[in-house]
């Protein structure tokens, strides 16, 4: 495990500290893309997580990550999508915001296929929130608009640890299941952005599904899937409630017990795989080279080597081929 200096001081959101395409200037990104054009896109959401985290809990999550690595690997970091789509059960949460999932797939495909132009083909969405039964339809929905060749990852950081996520009956370090706003997620949180977390004010629910003697937890799973029970957390309608009417707190779970020391561990084991991920990728696939193009499209060298080439160097942009993306 590599040695990982944790908590982060601060964030560089707002910095221009050379991490993300949105603080850099025109130069700059040439010259990025030169040593590495792989870029994460941190998905986030704007959420209730109770009085005692923030409502951009997921985001900061993913984005602390994602600067972690970027500063460990020399890739870049977009900005993140601050509003996510949502399952059926967040409705009505004050705070949530919610975009529905045609409208939220098609700002994540437009923003792969701007990065896609601006020459970052190589691109790890990393997501912070309950919608990975969303995301990978922009991945393939791009692929099919636009038959390019790229790297597109979808990464769930959840889904890196399931162990190091469960409770101590199933192995993991906490007292009680990860679910939503509760132990686990508020230790991750205090690992990566302890500034926000305010545990004096955090209060604990029980929230339990309809199905008798607490049979839901053989069929139904939790918060990032990680028990991998057979029907995951999102794809069930009526075996569970409505936050806003089991638990209008904002959090399900037991978030004062939460303790950074609980989550050190999965957070550098999330970061040294994204390191491993990135460095994959790049070896395989150096900067500048792509993916064997006629492996991944029957699109034919004249309708593609111009918007390989890119708009800038006399070749085409991507929206030639197909727009609104």
């Amino acid at each position: 495990m590599a040695q990982w200096d944790l908590p982060p001081k601060g964030g560089h959101m707002d910095q221009a500290s050379g991490i993300y395409f949105q603080n850099m200037t025109g130069r700059e990104v040439r010259e990025r893309l030169e040593k590495d054009d792989t870029i994460i896109i941190p998905v986030g959401s704007t959420e209730a997580h109770g009085d005692g985290a923030p409502f951009g809990e997921d985001t900061f999550l993913v984005t602390r990550m994602a600067e972690k690595v970027a500063e460990r690997t020399g890739c870049t970091v977009a900005q993140p999508i601050w509003y996510g789509s949502h399952p059926w059960g967040h409705l009505g949460m004050p705070g949530t915001v919610i975009i529905p999932e045609d409208t939220f797939t098609a700002v994540l495909r437009a923003v792969i296929a701007g990065f896609w132009n601006a020459g970052f083909r190589k691109q790890i969405l990393l997501n912070g929130h309950g919608q990975e039964y969303v995301i990978p339809n922009a991945i393939h929905q791009f692929m099919k608009t636009y038959q390019v060749p790229a790297v597109l990852a979808f990464v769930n950081w959840p889904t890196v640890i399931p162990k190091m996520l469960m409770d101590k009956a199933h192995g993991g370090p906490f007292d009680t299941p990860f679910k939503h706003a509760d132990e686990a997620e508020t230790s991750y949180s205090m690992a990566l952005f302890p500034e926000m977390i305010h545990l004096e004010d955090a209060v604990d629910t029980q929230s339990s599904g309809f199905l008798k003697n607490g049979k839901g937890l053989r069929h139904v799973d939790g918060g990032g899937d990680i028990y991998q029970r057979p029907i995951p957390g999102h794809a069930q309608a009526g075996l569970g409630g409505l936050e806003i009417c089991c638990t209008p707190e904002g959090v399900v779970g037991s978030p004062t017990l939460a303790s950074p020391d609980k989550a050190y561990d999965g957070v550098k084991t999330v970061l040294d795989y994204l390191v491993e991920l990135h460095d994959d990728i790049l070896e395989a696939f150096p900067p500048g080279v792509l993916p064997p193009i006629e492996k991944m499209t029957q699109r034919t060298p004249e309708e593609l080597d111009a918007v390989i080439q890119g708009p800038r160097d006399g070749g085409r942009h991507l929206y030639t081929i197909a727009y609104p993306p």
